[in-house]
């Protein structure tokens, strides 16, 4: 069985203060692109979890070792990871093949709703990856109509970015909004977003409160965003906790456009649009 594991773009990131439990709500729009991972599934000897790109501990890994522990009855299986989705660029790529994982076997296992949850913020929003508005730390996921076709050029980073760096850098910066301000865009996101619409239809609320942190730790980004606006961006951010830097456009003939015009210091931009099987 082959499965794919799209990534997912963070459209916005509005961040609140943290919590008790030291995670952070957030309101985010997340929208799925065109760029995947490809897993092949497969009948072996023993559970095995094969991903040439990343080392050390894999998210698959864990998924697999909780659906073993929920009673996922299959014959053991060798996963194998094709990375297509830069690691650790703030595009969900670990989170996207977790979910495909559980996606998988969600007919022979119960609340694998649940066992997203455990293993990560972002999991919950891919199993049925979607445009959706996300709260709570992540496991609060509304899905919402698929919007109107645009373009994105991605510029990773040459070198990943770690989430809780830059969440402890928020932390020091004291950024935060609080509960209310975060229910009032909210509502913004879900009215501006509920129809359908491209995002560059509300690209006033497109914003990254968590931006102002992956700069400070990674200052280079800031030239990848002016690049992305130069070359003709409606809108250029940081997405998610970075660092890849996006920017949308009309369309994909546009965002190819520009992303020919970037010149050689961004050669390994990547051209998406909106997942259309989503």
């Amino acid at each position: 069985m082959t499965l794919r594991a799209p990534a997912k773009l963070n459209l916005c990131l509005y961040l609140g203060r943290p919590r008790d439990d030291g995670l952070h709500e957030l309101r985010s729009l997340f929208c799925p692109l065109t760029i995947s991972d490809r897993i092949v599934v497969e009948e072996a000897e023993e559970d095995e979890v094969v991903c040439p790109d990343v080392q050390g501990p894999n998210l698959v890994a864990a998924a697999l070792a909780g659906l073993r522990e929920r009673g996922w009855g299959r014959e053991p299986v060798r996963v194998e990871i094709e990375k297509r989705i830069p690691v650790a660029a703030g595009l969900g790529g670990g989170s996207a093949d977790a979910a495909a994982l559980l996606r998988f076997a969600r007919g022979d296992v119960g609340d694998v709703e649940a066992l997203a949850a455990e293993l990560g913020a972002d999991v919950p929003s891919q199993l049925d990856p979607a445009l959706a508005l996300v709260a709570g730390s992540g496991e609060v996921v509304e899905p919402l109509p698929p919007p109107r076709h645009f373009g994105v050029v991605l510029i990773p980073d040459e070198s990943g970015l770690s989430t809780g760096e830059v969440y402890a850098e928020a932390d020091r910066l004291g950024l935060g909004r609080d509960p209310a301000e975060l229910d009032s865009i909210a509502a913004q996101l879900r009215e501006a977003a509920g129809g359908g619409a491209s995002p560059l239809a509300y690209r006033e609320l497109l914003v990254n409160d968590l931006a102002h942190a992956a700069l400070s730790l990674r200052p280079s980004i800031g030239s990848a965003v002016s690049a992305l606006k130069d070359a003709g961006a409606a809108v250029a951010l940081v997405t998610g906790s970075g660092p890849t830097a996006f920017g949308i456009f009309e369309d994909i003939a546009a965002a190819d456009a520009a992303a020919g015009s970037l010149g050689p210091h961004f050669a390994g931009a990547i051209v998406a649009g909106p997942d259309p099987e989503r």
